[in-house]
């Protein structure tokens, strides 16, 4: 059983910046990778950014290179990510990701919403 609790969204103009936070309690042994998703209403869910938690490797979507940076704590079990000009198309839910060696399904957590005004 793992549990994640994300905190750090709200609305921001553009240009501005937010950092969202996502916190792993429970059988968080063997972590994978930890990342983030987002979407927007009638889209996919799609990646953002992920973390390697092995090697603290990142890798991040195109859209985003270059704005936004992942990171963690690990003393904390807590993954970051920092979005800074935001732009109004990054606008969605923002979904914490978490997955598991050796295990199909992954775990996400509730979802923030980012807004960013034009």
């Amino acid at each position: 059983q793992v549990q994640l609790v994300e905190s750090g969204g709200g609305l921001v103009q553009a240009g501005g910046s937010l950092r969202l936070s996502c916190a792993a309690s429970g059988r968080t042994f063997s972590i994978s990778t930890m990342g983030w998703f987002r979407q927007t209403p009638g889209k996919e869910r799609e990646f953002v950014a992920r973390i390697r938690w092995s090697s603290d490797n990142t890798d991040y979507a195109d859209s985003v290179k270059g704005r936004f940076t992942i990171s963690r704590d690990n003393a904390k079990n807590t993954v970051y990510l920092q979005m800074n000009s935001l732009k109004p198309e990054d606008t969605a839910v923002y979904y914490c990701n978490l997955a598991i060696y050796n295990k199909a399904s992954p775990y996400w957590g509730q979802g923030t919403q980012v807004t960013v005004s034009s």
